[in-house]
């Protein structure tokens, strides 16, 4: 997996030997000596990872370490802060600077790789979404991306067969999050399911194999970007490496720090909160994309996708699609005698009116302007023809309130009605045939439904 790394360290023999290392396993290597050109060069190259030496004179790493996380520019960038002290205050210090990780000197080379492997997917899973997010916003079906989301008050799911240990665990969470704890890997699973932040799990766990359960984890398409924190013991580092190589975000080892495990708990429930933030932006633009925002409607571009297809399905032996047109009689004079706000509300009940007179097989969509389309599968001439006449009445028979209630309009349609016919049809075609059904409903007085076949 190749990735770009930026090494930090004001010693120029480390740099070099990190380098070397990291180049061997084919990673691009971007170094820098000191914390402000470090800066500049995470700033203008992005890389994937930053390897950052803590103790550096002028600005060290935990200063470095902030800067580039309160920068929207970089602060996805994930932070491995490089370190010789082994103390519990620079390592909780490093976490609340939003350091992923910490790797201590001398480096383990299998924890060094295991480690840049594992964020490694990480970043790039993020960037993907990242990117697609951009795209929504510069096409300007996404808002603007949302401010810093909080760490705390998050649902955490601990799962441990060793009770004293997950209540002690579950005490210290209490006081920022909501944890739960359960001791059944099978239960775990239904409630991992549900809305939860973060699962830890304790990795030696003595009724069941913990990493077992988290690649069940992984493997399940509704638990697969749920953040895990595995508990495991420092000694085994065959069982760390293992856990970041089947995908566990982080590693908390034992005896358990409180203010660790708070810090890397905020930590992970941040990044999940962007993530779905990014995921929940990227799934509304697909959704504008296909979808009129005036009536709520698909549009027609959706349309045209699903016409292809039932068409296709129809010609080569299955059966008919049939297809509406509508077209609202005289929607300039409502414009130009109430205004386009008015206008707007009729478009808008309108289509609540076409909605809730066909089945929930078909597909009504606004076509352009004040013309609308509903497609409908397995449909013969006849049957649409029958559903086109009630949407016909359903609308002339009721007037339309506009203006807050204050003025009542009477709205009448025109609706042109076709099916496929043959195995040479195609969506342009029946379409077509069913403009044509408008044009002489208009042309026979308006507010009247025609069929053309084939």
């Amino acid at each position: 997996m190749v990735a770009r790394i930026l090494v930090v360290d004001d010693i120029e023999a480390n740099v070099r030997l990190l380098e070397a290392k990291l180049s061997a396993e084919y990673y691009e290597v971007l170094t820098a000596n000191d914390g402000p050109t470090a800066l500049a060069l995470a700033a203008a190259e992005s890389p994937d990872i930053i390897l950052l030496d803590v103790m550096m004179p002028g600005m060290d790493g935990f200063e470095v370490c902030q800067r580039l996380k309160e920068d929207p520019i970089t602060r996805h960038i994930p932070v491995v802060l490089v370190t010789a002290l082994d103390g519990r205050h620079e390592r909780i210090r490093g976490l609340e600077c939003g350091a992923d990780e910490f790797l201590n000197k001398p480096i383990d080379d299998v924890m060094l790789f295991s480690r840049v492997r594992s964020l490694t997917r990480l970043k790039m899973v993020i960037d993907e979404l990242r990117q697609r997010e951009a795209s929504g916003r510069r096409m300007g079906v996404i808002a603007g991306a949302a401010a810093r989301l909080a760490g705390t008050g998050g649902r955490i799911l601990i799962v441990d067969d060793n009770e004293r240990q997950a209540q002690r665990v579950a005490a210290e969470l209490a006081i920022e999050h909501r944890p739960i704890t359960e001791t059944d890997p099978e239960k775990a699973l239904l409630t991992a399911r549900g809305p939860v932040d973060l699962l830890i799990i304790n990795a030696n766990a003595k009724g069941f194999d913990g990493l077992r359960f988290a690649a069940q984890l992984r493997s399940d398409e509704a638990t697969r970007h749920l953040p895990i924190l595995a508990i495991v013991d420092p000694d085994e580092r065959g069982r760390m490496v293992k856990a970041l190589e089947i995908g566990l975000n982080d590693i908390l080892p034992r005896p358990i720090d409180p203010q660790e495990l708070a810090a890397r708990a905020r930590t992970q429930i941040k990044r999940k909160r962007y993530t779905d933030f990014l995921r929940n932006n990227l799934d509304h633009s697909l959704e504008l994309a296909v979808t009129d925002q005036l009536t709520g409607l698909h549009n027609r571009r959706y349309m045209a996708g699903q016409l292809g297809a039932l068409v296709t399905r129809s010609t080569k032996g299955g059966e008919p699609t049939a297809a509406l047109l509508i077209d609202i009689d005289h929607f300039k004079k409502i414009n130009d005698s109430f205004g386009h706000d008015a206008g707007d509300e009729v478009l808008r009940e309108f289509a609540l009116r076409v909605a809730s007179n066909v089945r929930a097989v078909d597909l009504p969509c606004r076509y352009g302007g004040e013309e609308f389309v509903v497609i409908m599968p397995d449909t013969t001439i006849e049957a649409a023809q029958m559903i086109a006449e009630r949407i016909r009445l359903h609308v002339s028979g009721t007037p339309f309130r506009v203006a807050g209630g204050k003025e009542l309009l009477t709205v009448t349609i025109s609706i042109g009605v076709a099916a496929t016919s043959g195995e040479n049809d195609t969506p342009a075609a029946l379409l077509k045939r069913a403009d044509e059904g408008v044009y002489e409903a208009k042309a026979a007085g308006r507010n009247k439904v025609c069929a053309r076949a084939a």
